[in-house]
């Protein structure tokens, strides 16, 4: 990794690594000691000296503007007099002005941080970078997002990276699971892109594990996509010694927020996920989304009806998730999971309602009135199921997630306010992957 101390955003946001080794800003650079204190002194001083030079232009206009008309030789000393101030005093004031920028400069709490951040280490061998201390941990403060996708949704995958790229103030590392087939392709749209600078990881996933396992019942059978199911699997795809929070997306979701957000919402003690319930006043907007159990899950199944589940509870997206990976292991939950999508291939469990089946009615099983609640603005969904714009254009705006769930894809002919996805759009590097619109677009 390369540090590039003349690319320096927002220092005052330095020092989110526990260890306080180094200065890490919002591109996840690293900067020297010496010059953010310099850029804090003059950024404090310059304030203060302006607002002072601010002041006494406002006092000389006003005194010209009182002078009378024709008075205009050696008049400098009797302006100066009418604003009943001496070129002593505005000297003094001056001095006080940048005294009080270098008392702010000092005194700001992350001046005292900066102050004891040591200097970084220049390698000789490799002019113009510089390395953090030895210890130092990036991944610490880094954000860790999973996004499964395949060939046929690459396009997708890859707004999504370029959004949360775009406006994430954290640093972010991605596992990106795709197939064997995919891997390369995507590798390339990444490395020959904008995102050639990005923290990833691709992940080959093992189709092996759910081979025999899915059945989809209904018309929707791009559902029953190995890839689809890879959420279940996040402990065997992820480091063996991962633990703590981690983000799932889908890949048909834009993020216009900072995905900090969304990953400090707050998952209760013992619980393992955070979901966006179809239930809250944004998502049930509008009446035709199915919102219940009974609209996903086969309630005269023998085994479902030993669980004690109510079919009017209200459901949840599965598409957008925080994790607690610790408890994720402790509580077993791929094979509680795996227990009902192949159960699923034997009875019928789920998959014939109108909601459908996929990936989805397992976790909502699982996880029946065991999760903690999303931001309802951190899932705005349903953007996929009509082609008719239902959501007016300063909602959209404002949401800080849009998820494209449904038949009716963004990268497609049509869809619901394609605009906000074609912003984080970024064209096949290949040549593989054409975007198609139904009109020319302008």
């Amino acid at each position: 990794m390369s540090f590039f101390p003349d690319r320096l955003q927002k220092p005052h946001r330095a020092l989110r690594n526990q260890n306080k080794d180094v200065i890490v800003t919002d591109d996840a650079r690293y900067v020297a000691r010496p010059r953010l204190f310099f850029i804090s002194l003059y950024k404090h001083v310059g304030v203060c000296l302006d607002a002072a030079v601010g002041f006494l232009v406002k006092r000389f206009e006003r005194a010209v503007r009182l002078w009378p008309v024709g008075e205009t030789e050696d008049s400098t000393m009797p302006i100066l007099a009418a604003m009943a101030i001496s070129p002593r005093k505005i000297f003094l004031f001056l001095v006080f002005a940048g005294a009080i920028g270098l008392l702010l400069a000092f005194h700001k709490p992350s001046r005292k941080k900066l102050m004891q951040a040591p200097k970084l280490v220049f390698d000789s061998r490799n002019a113009g970078e510089l390395k953090p201390p030895e210890g130092f941990d990036p991944a610490a403060d880094t954000i860790p997002v999973v996004i499964s996708t395949d060939e046929g949704r690459l396009m997708g995958a890859v707004a999504a990276i370029n959004s949360i790229a775009t406006n994430s103030k954290s640093p972010v590392k991605f596992y990106l699971i795709t197939d064997k087939d995919t891997k390369d392709h995507l590798e390339q749209w990444i490395l020959k892109t904008r995102l050639h600078s990005i923290h990833h990881e691709i992940i080959v996933f093992n189709e092996e594990w759910v081979k025999g396992k899915i059945n989809v019942r209904g018309g929707r059978q791009e559902l029953a996509s190995p890839l689809n199911y890879a959420r279940f699997y996040l402990p065997k795809l992820l480091p063996p010694d991962f633990n703590g929070k981690i983000l799932y997306l889908d890949d048909d979701v834009i993020v216009q927020g900072d995905i900090t957000q969304l990953y400090n919402t707050k998952i209760d003690e013992t619980l393992v996920m955070a979901f966006s319930e179809d239930c809250n006043t944004v998502s049930n907007r509008f009446g035709l989304f199915m919102n219940t159990y009974a609209n996903y899950i086969n309630f005269g199944n023998e085994n479902v009806k030993k669980l004690g589940m109510k079919p009017g509870t209200c459901s949840f997206n599965t598409g957008v998730f925080v994790a607690n990976m610790t408890e994720w292991k402790n509580q077993k939950i791929t094979t509680k999971l795996e227990f009902w999508t192949a159960l699923n291939t034997e009875e019928n469990v789920y998959g014939a309602q109108q909601g459908g089946g996929g990936s989805q009615p397992p976790m909502m099983i699982v996880f029946y009135n065991q999760y903690s609640k999303i931001d309802p603005m951190w899932h705005i969904r349903h953007l996929g199921w009509t082609a008719g714009t239902r959501y007016s254009k300063q909602f959209i705006m404002e949401a800080k997630l849009l998820h494209w769930n449904g038949r009716f894809k963004p990268w497609g002919r049509t869809s619901q306010h394609m605009d906000a996805w074609e912003r984080y759009y970024i064209p096949d590097p290949t040549g593989k992957s054409q975007l198609t619109r139904k009109f020319r677009m302008f």
